[in-house]
């Protein structure tokens, strides 16, 4: 015996009819939740970044509230059995191109179906064993973060102190240090002051001679003055 045709499973199903968009764009995201549960598959739809993902997550939506409401079924106990997208009505344009020629423009249209069916005991306890440890582990994580942060600072205990350090002056200098070193810049000017003297006795001095040597000149000339004279 066959197993159904896709579009003749059972459960109950949520139809987008003429949805301005390619089957093969829709074909993608389909793929990504077809047998998962509807928590997961909401979850994989929030995370998924196309176009046909935000479609696909509404006819999730309108699928689950038709179980829920025509059916009476638990929402937590559904999951997407089939779905599929068939290819719609294509409209065709054209547009201008050169040398008088057209180019044909396809505006594609697409038919999404999403069929949910309630999961059988097995799964059913399966799913809910790994959800509740997930949600312990989730809580566990948060009871740990929660006392890290309520946490109090622990007090530090003043260190016993054995001997007396004595503190370091880091001041002025005292008057004294001051004082030998104003008399150290005297003593300083004063030798500058005595090496000024004695260069200018040795200027005095070399002006001296100078004047000695020209007193002798000038006597020579005399003499020989005086001679040439007798």
């Amino acid at each position: 015996m066959t197993a159904p045709k896709t579009n003749e499973r059972p459960g109950t199903r949520a139809t987008l009819r003429q949805f301005p968009m390619s089957a093969s764009k829709a074909r993608v995201v389909l793929d990504l939740v077809r047998g998962e549960d509807v928590q997961s598959a909401r979850e994989i739809l929030a995370g998924t970044s196309r176009e046909a993902a935000r479609v696909v997550g509404k006819v999730l939506a309108s699928a689950v509230a038709n179980a829920v409401n025509n059916d009476g079924l638990a929402a937590e106990e559904l999951y997407v059995s089939a779905c599929y997208a068939d290819e719609g009505v294509t409209a065709k344009r054209f547009s201008p191109r050169a040398r008088g020629r057209a180019g044909r423009i396809r505006k594609r249209t697409c038919h999404i179906t999403v069929i949910v069916s309630r999961l059988d005991d097995e799964a059913l306890e399966r799913l809910r064993a790994e959800r509740s440890s997930q949600a312990v582990a989730t809580r566990a994580r948060r009871v740990a973060s929660s006392r890290r942060r309520e946490r109090p600072a622990r007090e530090v205990e003043p260190a016993e102190v054995d001997e007396v350090v004595e503190p370091v002056e880091t001041g002025a200098p005292e008057s004294g240090e001051v004082e030998s070193s104003e008399v150290e810049s005297d003593e300083v000017e004063s030798d500058v002051v005595e090496s000024d003297e004695v260069e200018s006795d040795e200027v005095e001095s070399d002006e001296v001679e100078s004047d000695e040597v020209e007193s002798d000149e000038v006597d020579e000339t005399v003499a020989e003055a005086t001679e040439e004279s007798h």
